[in-house]
């Protein structure tokens, strides 16, 4: 679909954004470092410091709770050379083995720390403690909570997958919090009014701006290495189970939580993707719908307009309060039937009805991406 102007710099491709992730989108294309327009994607809906599914260009400055607290959140899909026929009925004892292997939850990490990457430039700063130093080598492949997941799935041509969403863990919200917190200071500091607090920003050139670049982009390493060792404790549970040589022929790993420098419209801007993927031409990415929907790998197609961006999932379309409020535990029951998932009741936040349909989602962004590939989950893993 074409693109709905709802401003003088704000563009929507959203079906049914609703009235309060307008309001905010519009506080954050009010911005006077907006370097062009707002755009919000076709899942957008109202976040903690900026709309999800809003690609957000900056010059000279950065809003870090535009990024988040899950710098660098974003996803890994593998595809299998193996179809349905190479696994049994059964996917207990799989789901029972990645499990084992993925720790998943609040704070849960690794009991033996894993190799991390070097840490950043700002390493000797205060808040890399001893204790926030073990934690991203303890939690270096493990999955978190939320709506983060592991799914086995299954493409058009029977071909089984391994997906999963996750990003830089505890060690990132921690980080995330020290640079949004600076922010306010710093707009305290120098009177600086707005009309939302959380969009407080660093100026570029200054000490604090250069603290944060260094451990977002940090940040956004360690996610994307912290998807790639899942996928392999992954991959091994999977061949283990199967009992054959099996190998991975296909692989995407996108990030849908990050900012970065890039060149659109003529000039370098800060792109900053919150909830959003890039898609230039050819870029390839991966959409999950929710636990008991349909995902999609895809290309994009390099739309000017979006940034070269796309949704990063279907989006919420209740909040959690809301979702469990509304939505029953046996209804989410039914929801799963014929999966293999963890029949947790503290999941009922993630009930597939609260979230938006999927194939809307997908329909809103024909200009945006084309699908490459339709995955149906066969089980699903997640932490609470």
């Amino acid at each position: 679909m074409s693109p709905t102007r709802l401003g003088r710099n704000l563009l929507s491709w959203a079906p049914d954004l609703d009235d309060n992730a307008a309001k905010q989108a519009y506080r954050t294309a009010a911005l006077p470092f907006i370097a062009g327009h707002v755009a919000l994607m076709p899942d957008a809906h109202w976040g903690m410091g900026a709309t999800i599914g809003s690609v957000i260009p900056t010059s000279g400055a950065i809003v870090p709770a535009a990024v988040g607290v899950d710098i660098g959140c974003g996803m890994i899909a593998a595809r299998l050379d193996v179809t349905s026929t190479g696994l049994p009925d059964n996917l207990d004892a799989l789901h029972a083995a990645i499990s084992a292997a993925v720790p998943a939850g609040v704070g849960q990490g690794h009991e033996v720390a894993s190799v991390v990457p070097e840490l950043p430039s700002t390493a000797a700063q205060e808040w890399w403690t001893p204790r926030l130093k073990q934690k991203a080598a303890k939690q270096f492949g493990s999955l978190g909570s939320g709506n983060h997941f592991v799914e086995i799935c299954l493409d058009e041509t029977d071909q089984v997958w391994i997906v999963l969403h996750s990003g830089s863990r505890g060690v990132g919200n921690e980080l995330a919090k020290v640079h949004i917190e600076s922010a306010k200071s710093l707009m305290r500091r120098y009177f600086i009014a707005l009309d939302d607090p959380d969009l407080a920003y660093l100026v570029q050139g200054t000490v604090e701006f250069d603290a944060y670049i260094a451990d977002m982009l940090w940040a956004q390493d360690y996610a994307m290495g912290n998807r790639e060792q899942m996928l392999a404790l992954i991959f091994d549970a999977v061949r283990a189970f199967v009992g054959q040589d099996v190998g991975i022929v296909d692989q995407v790993n996108c990030h849908h939580n990050f900012t970065q420098m890039e060149h659109h419209h003529g000039r370098d801007v800060w792109l900053t993707r919150k909830g959003a993927i890039r898609a230039r031409s050819g870029d390839r990415g991966v959409i999950p719908g929710s636990m008991g929907t349909r995902s999609y790998v895809v290309s994009g197609l390099g739309n000017a307009a979006s940034y070269c961006s796309c949704s990063h999932g279907a989006g919420r379309r209740l909040g959690r309060k809301e979702a469990v409020r509304q939505l029953s535990y046996e209804s989410l029951e039914t929801a799963m039937q014929g999966k293999v998932w963890d029949h947790n009741r503290a999941l009922l936040d993630e009930h597939p009805d609260a979230y938006k349909d999927i194939d809307a989602v997908m329909e809103a962004q024909r200009d945006l991406v084309t699908i490459d590939h339709t995955l149906s989950q066969i089980l699903n893993y997640k932490g609470t």
